[in-house]
């Protein structure tokens, strides 16, 4: 099997590498990471570029990428922080679920000003007690008349706090374990929902935040898609959603193993550069070994998604190793840099910061393996 990329696949990927130098940068990356602030002028060059839309229909303004071609943009985007790709990528799952699902109000509604970067999304579906285990989650939302009387709490919900936002919130509108979730798009201004950011180790950019519903009022005109169908349509997408974290990790990877190969060769101890040593280029050259393996196994899940057969399995295979990988490649780099590898300018501290996440946030490495696990017939 062949993964090297056609000509318009290399085209897109080498334009997409191209516009993360000369439009993002290192620099742009660790001012937005230490100032935790959203990269809204990069944003903003996404949207203009039509980017946002990618994995949307052609007939509401999308370009209907095929999963290869996403899978180019994710490990692309990711190229200097996994942050600044979540970014980016959080929203354009739930524009997808407006898209299949939305009535022709809520297209209307949303699915323009997202294209246009004005209206951001945030999914919330954890909650402090309902993790992994999410169809456990109690929030709970009682229908009123024409309204919805939303109260519980969640937590991790990335990007809720950003002005101008809409949060797809999971809810329990029925005592059936999956039947009895319902999506539910809230704006963050609601009254009754207090949304507090949280102070964490990495998501500085994004964000991500714990929420207080109180008597939170929305029109049921709000429900997305059929009541009783939240966890039908989260499934739905993934595949899409592993398939971008996975092809992310690489993404990121392959830049901390770039920047461990440069440092290692400029820097000289004992009369020699680094990585004449034979622990290190050893250890780098393992790393490079792994990281193309990980990156087959990406191209591999997409290509599989690409001829419409089921690729459970390969998505989560693809984001556990790609995880692992991540977060080994950047320890070793850390290690390599020694004191260096500490101060934000080296990046590696990020880079170790964020693959970290990677292997817990968009379910866990046990979860991944259970999955992988079930779909083997264990």
């Amino acid at each position: 099997m062949d993964y090297s990329f056609d000509a318009e696949q290399q085209l897109w990927h080498d334009t997409l590498h191209d516009f993360m130098e000369n439009e993002v940068g290192r620099e742009y990356t660790r001012k937005h990471d230490e100032a935790r602030e959203f990269p809204a002028e990069v944003y903003q060059k996404f949207a203009e570029n039509g980017w946002l839309g990618l994995i949307l229909p052609e007939e509401v303004g999308g370009f209907a990428a095929d999963p290869v071609m996403y899978a180019i943009f994710c490990e692309a985007i990711a190229k200097f922080s996994l942050d600044t790709a979540a970014c980016i990528m959080t929203g354009m799952f739930t524009a997808g679920n407006i898209a299949r699902h939305g009535t022709p109000e809520q297209q209307a509604k949303y699915l323009p000003a997202f294209l246009a970067g004005t209206q951001k999304f945030a999914i919330s579906i954890s909650e402090p007690n309902a993790g992994s285990d999410a169809a456990s989650m109690t929030t709970s939302a009682v229908r009123d008349g024409d309204e919805w009387v939303i109260n519980g709490q969640k937590t991790w919900c990335s990007g809720a706090h950003h002005p101008g936002t809409t949060i797809t919130l999971m809810a329990r509108t029925g005592s059936e374990r999956y039947a009895g979730l319902s999506m539910i798009l809230v704006p963050n201004d609601t009254p009754g929902l207090t949304v507090h950011k949280l102070n964490t180790q990495v998501r500085r950019s994004l964000g991500t935040t714990s929420l207080f519903f109180d008597d939170v009022r929305v029109p049921v005109s709000n429900t997305l898609g059929e009541v009783g169908k939240g966890w039908e349509y989260v499934g739905e997408h993934l595949e899409y959603e592993r398939l971008s974290l996975a092809a992310s990790y690489v993404g990121n990877a392959r830049t901390a193993l770039d920047d461990t190969v440069r440092y290692t060769k400029e820097r000289h101890q004992f009369g020699r550069p680094l990585s004449s040593f034979q622990v290190l280029k050893h250890r780098m050259a393992e790393n490079e070994a792994e990281l193309c393996a990980a990156r087959l196994l990406v191209y591999s899940a997409a290509s599989k998604m690409l001829k419409g057969q089921r690729a459970v399995k390969d998505v989560s295979m693809a984001k556990s190793f790609a995880a692992e990988i991540a977060f080994k490649i950047a320890t070793n780099g850390m290690q390599a840099l020694g004191g260096y590898s500490q101060m934000a300018e080296y990046d590696m501290e990020r880079y170790f910061r964020e693959a970290k996440h990677g292997m817990v946030g968009g379910g866990t490495q046990e979860i991944q393996r259970t999955i992988i696990a079930k779909e083997m017939g264990l």
